[in-house]
C-alpha cells in the first residue's frame, strides 16, 4: 500500500483561528472547472477555478454565519447553501450571482442535496422534518418526519425512485418520493456523533443506483441494497476509528472514505479491500471526486483544502471509466425556444448550453415544464416501443445516416464543451468599488479623496459619502437610492453613480450629483435602454460611462452630451484625472494561458486627442485589479500578483515595475489598493482569503514604500539600489515640473529647493554604495557609481572613502574624474541664474571657486554630469541658517577622520537620512493624516526664506538643461 503526499492550504482560516474543529465541505460542478468549498465557522463560500490553481478563490458572502452545507445541481448551473443561520440560498454557477433565500428553518441547517433532474432540493437540519423544496418556484411539495435527532446526511438515488437520509443517533431512513412514506428504517447502523458539530454522519449512493454507503459502528462501511436494505457487504480495514465521510469514484468502481483518525482509505469496492491511504495532520471532514479525472478534492476540519491526484494507480482501472449512463440531468432554470424544448439529448446534460445561455435565460414556466415532461414521456413510450416484442426494422442507409447524425451532435457537444473551457476574458469592474453583500455596508468607491458607501433596504438604498480630510471637501447629506446603484466614482467636484439594466425597458441609470453649484436643481441623470453602464469616470469638466455597446459617452457637469466615441473591445476599467480620461479595454480573447491581453489609451476631453495608446503590461497569470492615476497624475497599475506600474515617457514610453508585493506581504495578506504619491503606495490590508474590505469596522490605511523587484545584488545592497533608482526617477519629475513652470514663467524656487534635497540624499545613497562596492572589491562598479554623484564635495568624500580602504589605484582614478568636470566647470560661467521675474539683482550670489586646487591639463570630455553649484549670500544672518547648513553637511562629513571604513561611508554621508527614512525637514512637514495636503503657510515661510537669501543656482544637471 503507498502513502500519497497531499499538500493542504488554508481557505478558511476562521476555522482554524480558535483552534476549534470545524464541519467543512466540498463539492465540484459536472465538468470539474470548479470546485467550492465551505465551513462552518465561516460565513464565506471560496469557489476555486480548478483550471488555475494558484489563483485565489472567488468567495460569496452572502450567509450571516458560518456554512454547513452545499450541493450542486446536476447540470451545475445552481449551487445551494445552507447555513448556521438558518437560510438555504441558491446562486447562479459559476458566476456565484446570488439569486434567491429558498427557504428558511428555525434552527441550522446540516445537509442538502438536489434530485437527479435538480427540480427538487431536500434540506434538513436541526428541525425536526425534511423539507422538499420545488426549485422552479420555491415551494415546498413535501416535509418528511421520521427521524428523532438532527438529519446529518441526505441524498437521492440516481433514478430520484428514493431518497436516503441519516441522522446524529445513527438511524438511516428510506424515502419514498412519490407518496413521502418511509419504506426502510434502520436503527443505530451508523455511530452516534452526539453533540460534536464537527462531525456529521453521511451516506451515498453509488454512481449506479444499486447501492448505499453507510458508516458503520465498528470503524467500518457498510453497503445496503437499494430496493430491500438489506446489508449486502461491509469494508474493514485499516481506520481505527468511526468513519466521517465517504465518496463514490465516478464509475462507482472505488470508495474514498475518512475517519476520526485522520487517515483517508481508497477501496476497491469488487475486491472490498484498501488499495491505499494517505494520513493527513487534522481530520477530512469531506471528500469529492473529481466528475473527469483521477483526483480527489478534501478538506479538513481546520478549514485547510488540498487536491489529491492520481489517487488510482495508473495500472488499475481509471475512476472514469465506464462511467454508468445517466438518465436527463433537468432544466432547472432554464427558459429555451419552443422548438428548442423538443430537442433533449438522453444524456441530459445541459451544461453545453453554456453559462451565457443560463445568465439571460429566466425560470421555466409551470406550462413549459409539464411540455417538456411530455415530451420527455413519450421519448420514453418511444423507447418502449422499439425495443418491444414487435421492434421495427431500419434499412442500412437509414442506420448509417442516424450514426453519422448521432457522431455530429457528439461532435458538436464536444466543442461546446471545449468552447466552454477556454479562458475567460475578465469582467468589467470599477476601481475602488467592491461585490455586493447582502445586509452589509459596501462600497461604490474609494480612492484618495474619499469614500462612497451603500447598504440595500426593502426595495432601496442609503448613500453616504464621506471624505478622508473634513477640511478638503464639504459635508455631503446622504442619500436614499432607489435605482440600485452598484458604482460610483469622486472628486472634489462632485460624484457619479450608475446600476445595471433593471426593469421592464432593461434600462440602465447615470447619475451626477455636484457637492455645490451656484444653480438650484444641478444635479442630472440619463437613461440608457437596452445599454448598460459598465465603469464611470470623473474629470474636472466631464463625466464618462463606458457602456456594454462598448461606446464611450461623455458628458460635460452640467449634463451637456458631448461625444460617443466607439472603442474597439470590452472595457475592463475607466479612471479620470483633471482633463485625461484613461480606458482599458480587451484587445483580443484570452490566451490559453489565461494571460489577459489587455490595451489602454489615454484621451484628453478639452482638445479632443489621444496623446497615449497601447498594451498594458500584467504579470503572467494574473488580471488587472486596479487602475488609475497617482496624486501627481502618473498613469498607473496594479493586477492579481502584486505588481504596481507606473507609465513613464522614457523609452518611447514604458511601465516601470514601482512595487512589488511578493517580498514584502505575508502569504495571508492580500492589498487593496487605494492609490499612489510620488513615494509610496495607499492600500488596505485584507487577511487571506479576503480580497476586498469591510466597511465596518472602518479598514485602517497602510502606507508601502516603494520596492522595485529588482534581482538579488552580489552585494547584498538591494535597499540602497532600489533607493537609488527611485531617487532618480524622483529627480525626472521634478526636472520636468521645473521646465514646465520655467516655460510658464512662474518661480521655481520651491522646487528647485526641493531637487537640492533630493540631489543631496542622492549622494549619500550612492557613498554607500560606492562603500560596498569597494568592500566587495567591484571597483568597475564603484567608478561607475562615483560618475553619478552631483555635488563636489561629494566626489570628495568618494575619495576620501577609497583613500582609508587603501584602494590607491581607485582613488587616482577618482581624482581625474573630479579633474575633469572641474575642467568643464571653468568653461561656463561660474554664475548662472534661473529665468524669474521676481529675480532682485541686488542680492545677487557669490561665485563658486576652487577650492585650493589647480587647474589640471585639458583631458576628453566626460558624459558625467556638471557639478552642482549651490549660491551663498555675502552677508550671512540669522535668515540663510538653514541656506549655509545645506553648503556645510557634507564638508562637516569629509573632514572627520574614519576609524574603520564603515564609519568611513558613514561619515561621507554627512548627516543626511538613512535608506528609507524621511528627511527632518520633511518629518516636521509631514501631516498624522497622509491624505492631507503640505500647508500654504509653509510655503510662503520658505518663499519668504528664499527672497531674503535670493539665492539662484542651476537647474539639476542630472538632466543636461542648456544653460542661457
Amino acid at each position: 500500500m503507498k502513502v500519497r503526499q497531499v499538500k493542504l492550504r488554508e481557505i478558511h482560516k476562521s476555522a482554524s483561528s480558535a483552534g476549534k474543529p470545524s464541519f467543512c465541505s466540498v463539492v465540484w460542478d459536472q465538468q470539474g472547472f470548479h470546485s467550492v468549498t465551505a465551513s462552518s465557522s465561516d460565513a464565506s463560500i471560496a469557489v476555486h477555478n480548478a483550471l488555475l490553481s494558484t489563483c485565489p478563490p472567488k468567495l460569496l458572502r452572502n450567509h450571516r454565519d458560518g456554512v454547513t452545507a452545499l450541493a450542486m445541481s446536476p447540470n451545475a448551473t445552481c449551487l445551494a447553501s445552507g447555513s448556521v443561520d438558518h437560510s438555504v440560498k441558491l446562486y447562479k454557477f459559476p458566476s456565484g450571482e446570488f439569486e434567491t433565500n429558498i427557504t428558511r428553518f428555525t434552527l441550522p441547517i446540516r445537509a442538502l442535496a438536489f434530485n437527479k433532474s435538480g427540480t427538487l432540493l431536500a434540506a434538513a437540519g436541526d428541525d425536526d422534518g425534511i423539507k422538499l423544496i420545488n426549485t422552479v418556484d420555491g415551494t415546498i411539495s413535501k416535509v418528511l418526519k421520521a427521524h428523532k435527532g438532527p438529519v446529518t446526511g441526505l441524498g437521492f438515488d440516481p433514478q430520484s425512485e428514493y431518497m436516503a437520509s441519516i441522522d446524529s443517533t445513527g438511524t438511516v431512513v428510506y424515502w419514498e418520493l412519490q407518496s413521502g412514506s418511509t419504506l426502510h428504517t434502520l436503527k443505530s447502523v451508523a455511530p452516534n456523533s452526539g453533540l460534536d458539530l464537527s462531525v456529521l454522519n453521511v451516506l451515498s449512493w453509488s454512481p449506479d443506483g444499486r447501492m448505499l454507503a453507510v458508516p458503520g459502528v465498528r470503524n467500518d462501511v457498510v453497503v445496503y441494497d437499494k430496493d430491500t436494505a438489506e446489508k449486502l457487504f461491509t469494508l474493514r480495514g485499516e481506520h481505527t476509528q468511526s468513519i466521517c465521510a465517504l465518496a463514490w469514484s465516478p464509475n462507482g468502481k472505488y470508495l474514498a472514505t475518512s475517519g476520526l483518525d485522520k487517515q483517508v482509505l481508497i477501496w476497491d469496492v469488487d475486491r472490498k479491500q484498501d488499495i491505499g491511504r494517505h494520513k493527513f495532520d487534522e481530520r477530512i471532514t469531506c471528500l469529492a471526486w473529481k466528475p473527469i479525472d483521477n483526483v480527489l478534492a478534501v478538506i479538513d476540519c481546520m478549514g485547510r483544502y488540498g487536491v489529491w491526484e492520481a489517487v488510482i494507480p495508473s495500472s488499475m482501472k481509471s475512476p472514469t471509466e465506464d462511467v454508468p449512463n445517466q438518465s436527463n440531468n433537468g432544466l432547472l432554470l432554464f427558459d429555451e425556444d419552443e422548438d428548442e424544448g423538443q430537442d433533449i439529448s438522453t444524456s441530459g446534460s445541459l451544461s453545453d448550453l453554456g453559462e451565457d445561455t443560463y445568465e439571460e435565460s429566466k425560470p421555466p414556466s409551470r406550462k413549459r415544464l409539464s411540455k417538456q415532461s411530455d415530451s420527455l414521456r413519450d421519448l420514453d413510450e418511444d423507447d418502449n416501443d422499439d425495443f418491444g416484442l414487435s421492434p421495427k426494422v431500419e434499412s442500412h442507409k437509414k442506420a448509417r445516416r442516424n450514426h453519422s447524425e448521432s457522431t455530429d451532435n457528439g461532435n458538436e457537444g464536444l466543442r461546446s464543451r471545449l468552447s466552454s473551457a477556454r479562458p475567460k476574458m475578465q469582467e468589467a469592474f470599477q476601481p475602488g468599488a467592491t461585490p455586493v453583500q447582502p445586509g452589509k455596508r459596501r462600497f461604490l468607491c474609494y480612492n484618495m479623496l474619499g469614500a462612497i458607501t451603500t447598504i440595500e433596504y426593502d426595495g432601496y438604498s442609503h448613500i453616504e459619502i464621506d471624505f478622508h480630510d473634513t477640511s478638503r471637501g464639504p459635508r455631503v447629506p446622504s442619500m436614499t437610492d432607489h435605482f440600485g446603484f452598484t458604482m460610483a466614482s469622486l472628486n472634489e467636484n462632485g460624484s457619479v453613480f450608475a446600476n445595471p439594466c433593471k426593469g421592464e425597458k432593461n434600462m440602465s441609470t447615470l447619475m451626477y450629483r455636484p457637492f455645490s453649484s451656484w444653480a438650484n436643481n444641478s444635479e442630472w441623470s440619463m437613461r440608457l435602454e437596452g445599454e448598460e453602464v459598465k465603469v464611470v469616470a470623473l474629470g474636472t469638466t466631464w463625466v464618462a460611462a463606458i457602456t456594454s455597446l462598448n461606446l464611450i459617452r461623455i458628458f460635460t457637469i452640467g449634463g451637456l452630451q458631448r461625444h460617443v466615441l466607439s472603442l474597439d473591445g470590452p472595457v475592463v476599467t475607466a479612471s479620470g484625472f483633471m482633463d485625461e480620461l484613461a480606458i482599458v479595454t480587451h484587445a483580443s480573447d484570452s490566451l490559453p494561458s489565461n494571460e489577459q491581453v489587455l490595451e489602454f489609451r489615454v484621451l484628453n476631453i478639452n482638445n479632443s486627442s489621444q496623446p497615449l495608446r497601447g498594451r498594458l503590461p500584467l504579470t503572467p497569470g494574473s488580471s488587472l485589479t486596479w487602475f488609475g492615476f497617482s496624486e501627481e497624475g502618473k498613469l498607473s497599475s496594479y493586477d492579481s500578483k502584486g505588481v504596481l506600474r507606473v507609465f513613464t515617457s522614457e523609452y518611447g514610453g514604458s511601465w516601470f515595475p514601482l512595487f512589488s508585493a511578493s517580498k514584502d506581504k505575508k502569504s495571508d495578506e492580500n492589498y487593496w489598493v487605494i492609490g499612489l504619491n510620488a513615494r509610496q503606495l495607499f492600500c488596505i490590508v485584507c487577511k487571506s482569503p479576503e480580497l476586498y474590505p469591510q466597511v465596518l469596522p472602518k479598514p485602517v490605511l497602510t502606507l508601502l514604500n516603494f520596492s522595485i523587484p529588482l534581482a538579488s545584488s552580489d552585494l547584498g545592497a538591494e535597499a540602497l539600489e532600489n533607493a537609488f533608482i527611485l531617487n532618480d526617477m524622483h529627480l525626472v519629475q521634478i526636472q520636468k515640473q521645473i521646465e514646465e513652470m520655467d516655460a510658464a514663467g512662474l518661480d521655481t524656487s520651491s522646487l528647485d529647493d526641493e531637487a537640492f534635497k533630493l540631489e543631496t540624499a542622492q549622494d549619500q545613497c550612492i557613498l554607500r554604495l560606492i562603500g560596498s562596492c569597494c568592500h566587495g572589491d567591484k571597483l568597475v562598479r564603484a567608478t561607475e557609481l562615483v560618475k553619478h554623484l552631483s555635488l563636489e564635495k561629494s566626489v570628495r568624500g568618494a575619495i576620501k572613502i577609497v583613500t582609508s580602504l587603501k584602494l590607491p589605484n581607485l582613488a587616482e582614478r577618482f581624482n581625474s574624474i573630479l579633474e575633469e568636470r572641474l575642467l568643464n566647470d571653468s568653461k561656463e560661467p561660474l554664475q548662472t541664474t534661473v529665468p524669474n521675474p521676481n529675480y532682485n539683482a541686488s542680492s545677487s550670489t557669490e561665485k563658486s571657486k576652487l577650492s585650493g586646487n589647480d587647474i589640471p591639463l585639458p583631458a576628453p570630455k566626460l558624459s558625467a554630469p556638471t557639478f552642482l553649484k549651490k549660491a551663498k549670500t555675502q552677508e550671512a544672518n540669522v535668515g540663510t541658517a538653514k541656506t549655509q547648513e545645506k553648503q556645510t553637511d557634507l564638508e562637516k562629513s569629509t573632514t572627520t577622520e574614519r576609524e574603520t571604513a564603515g564609519a568611513e561611508v558613514n561619515n561621507a554621508a554627512g548627516d543626511m537620512k538613512k535608506v528609507g527614512e524621511m528627511p527632518k525637514a520633511q518629518q516636521s512637514h509631514r501631516p498624522s493624516n497622509p491624505f492631507l495636503k503640505r500647508s500654504n503657510s509653509q510655503d510662503i515661510e520658505k518663499k519668504e526664506e528664499v527672497d531674503q537669501v535670493k539665492a539662484h543656482r542651476p537647474s539639476n544637471p542630472f538632466f543636461k538643461k542648456s544653460v542661457k
